[in-house]
This record gives structure tokens, sequence and C-alpha cells, in this order.
């Protein structure tokens, strides 16, 4: 019975996490800077910022369930942030020969990804 709760909170946060990540994508966000892919560079900076946010608030300052770490972290957080989506997008735009506009977005995402779960973890530690 407990891994079932377990499956169903992971099944309830992604479905929430996949609504999240496909409302960005159809924002205004998707065309401001022409080819660059803003929605998923906003949508794995956010994670990258809450997941590290998260675990620390999650594991050091207050109590919380399994099942809802399970659902926020793995559930929400796996469907919501789009690593996957992120190669492919660099992958298409450097076979498109947009070149520069491939590597800004590689060399952005991964700095500014990671700054983001720095910049959680030491929120979560100061709440």
């Amino acid at each position: 019975m407990e891994t079932a709760l377990k499956i169903v909170a992971v099944a309830l946060g992604g479905s929430v996490g996949a609504v999240a990540r496909y409302l960005i994508n159809i924002s205004p966000l998707a065309s401001v800077f022409g080819k660059f892919p803003l929605p998923t560079f906003v949508i794995n900076i956010t994670g990258s910022f809450l997941i590290g946010f998260l675990m620390i608030v999650f594991a050091d300052k207050y109590v919380v369930s399994e099942n809802v770490r399970m659902a926020v972290i793995v559930g929400f957080l796996g469907a919501f942030t789009t690593f996957s989506t992120f190669e492919m997008e660099v992958f298409g735009l450097i076979r498109e020969r947009e070149l520069l506009t491939g590597f800004l977005y590689l060399f952005l995402s991964i700095l500014i990804g990671f700054v983001g779960v720095v910049a959680g973890v030491e929120l979560g530690r100061r709440v």
C-alpha cells in the first residue's frame, strides 16, 4: 500500500508539473528572443533553483511526508524540468547552423542552472 501511495503522489505531482511546463511553453516567452528557446531555459533555471531550495527545506527545515517529497521533487520537478527537450533544442540549433545561439543557450543553461541550484540551497538554509 505504501508503494502505491508513492506512485500516486509521483503521478499527481508529475501531472501538475507537465501542465506547468506546457503553460510556460505556450506563453509569450516563446517568441521573445527569436530562435533562443526561452521557455525551456526558464523552466530549467526555475527547476534547478526549486530542487536546490526544496531539498534543503524538506530535509532540514520542515518535516514533510515522504509522499509529499515524492510528489514535489520526483513528480512535479521531474515532469516540469526539460533536460531532454533542452538537449534536443541545442542539437536542432546546431544542426540548423545557429551555432552562436546553440552554444549560448547551452552555456547559459548550464551556468545559470548551477547558480539556480546554489541560490536555492542557500535560500533553503536561511528559511
